[in-house]
Order: C-alpha cells, then sequence, then structure tokens
C-alpha cells in the first residue's frame, strides 16, 4: 500500500505537506477532499477532521502538517531543505503557527471579530511580518542563503496574507518579503504542487503524487 494523504488544495498547512513531499520525490496517493464534506475514512483515522492527514503504509497516522515535511524530508532530502540550526528553524515556524497565524485569520474575517477592525489585525500581523522583512533584506532565505524547509513552511501563510488586500500589500514598506514570496509562488517546486485535482469523494479516484 501507498501512503495516502488526504488534503485540500487552499489549505496553507496541507500546501506546506506536499511542498516537502514533492521535494523528498517520495510518492503518495493523494486524496483530494472538500473541507465541508469530509471523507469517513478521513474521520475514521484522523477524528479531528482537519488537513493534511497521511496514513503510512505501516498503518501509523501523521496529523501534523511539520511531522509529515519531517518524515518526507528525513526519508530523502535532496535539496537539503532540513537545516544545520533545528531550533532556529523551530523558532519561526512556532511563532508563524501561533502567533502570526492567529492575526491573520482575524485579519482575513475581521468582519467575524467585531472587537477591532481589519486594520487592527493587520497592524498585529506585521509584527512577524516585519521580523520577516528585516530578516529577508540579509539574507536571501529566512535563514540564510538556501532555501530550507523553513522557508517552505511559512511561505503559504504569507502568501495568504499577501491576498488579503493584495493592493495594500503591493504598497507595504516589505520589499524584500515580496521579493521572497514572488520567487515562492513562482517556483517550480510551488507550481507543481497547486495542480488541481478532482475531489476524491466524488470520484473515489486517488491520484499519484507528486
Amino acid at each position: 500500500m501507498t501512503a495516502i494523504l488526504y488534503s485540500f488544495r487552499r489549505c496553507p498547512y496541507a500546501m506546506r505537506a506536499r511542498l516537502a513531499i514533492a521535494a523528498s520525490g517520495q510518492s503518495v496517493s493523494l486524496r483530494e477532499i472538500e473541507l465541508k464534506h469530509k471523507p469517513e475514512q478521513m474521520l475514521a483515522i484522523s477524528p479531528k477532521g482537519t488537513v493534511p492527514v497521511l496514513l503510512l503504509e505501516n498503518g501509523d497516522v501523521l496529523e501534523e502538517s511539520i511531522d509529515i515535511m519531517h518524515w518526507a524530508l528525513n526519508l530523502s532530502d535532496p535539496l537539503k531543505l532540513l537545516p544545520s540550526s533545528p531550533a532556529l528553524m523551530q523558532g519561526w515556524i512556532k511563532r508563524n503557527d501561533l502567533e502570526f497565524k492567529g492575526w491573520l485569520d482575524k485579519y482575513k474575517y475581521a468582519d467575524r471579530y467585531p472587537e477591532h477592525d481589519e486594520a487592527y489585525y493587520r497592524e498585529q500581523a506585521c509584527l512577524f511580518i516585519a521580523e520577516l522583512e528585516q530578516q529577508l533584506s540579509q539574507t536571501h532565505y529566512i535563514l540564510g542563503q538556501q532555501l530550507t524547509m523553513t522557508d517552505l513552511a511559512i511561505a503559504p501563510f504569507i502568501r495568504q496574507f499577501s491576498m488579503v488586500d493584495a493592493k495594500w500589500f503591493a504598497n507595504a514598506p516589505y520589499p524584500h518579503l515580496r521579493s521572497w514570496l514572488e520567487q515562492f509562488i513562482n517556483s517550480r517546486l510551488f507550481l507543481s504542487v497547486m495542480k488541481k485535482y478532482p475531489t476524491w469523494l466524488n470520484s473515489q479516484e486517488s491520484f499519484s503524487f507528486p
């Protein structure tokens, strides 16, 4: 049995998992889902109902995107994406996931959080954005001059941030971040993992990925 990946194309967590799998050269059986109609097969192995979920050949289940990234890159890392300073990488990713993501969600859906307006939530999110800008003004990638897992783990969320108000982002004082993001979204790796697939629930068809 080939490992089975339950994924949703636009989810940044699922994106980072697909990026690592594609970069590693591993092949999995992809089942594209709809978040409003989650398949029973996925919920049976991962009741929390979020993507990505990876069912391994031995029956083990990985339910966290970072765990899937490590699984793939520990098997094979031809692009040398695993950094020499894992603690530094973990620090950046932890801040992205535990701090920035919360403000990003409120910025995206400000009408659901009437305590403050959209500009306030964007301002809070920009605390992290400004730190990335400062770092990327000194190095080509987040951890230095080479692409690492850190970039793949964070870029999908910055992409989402940039799309909330694209006109504002295009003129915001973050030129190095914009350049880094543009390079990422135009990369062969990113474009390869954003291919559209029919949903598995409708077609019952899995696809070899990548």
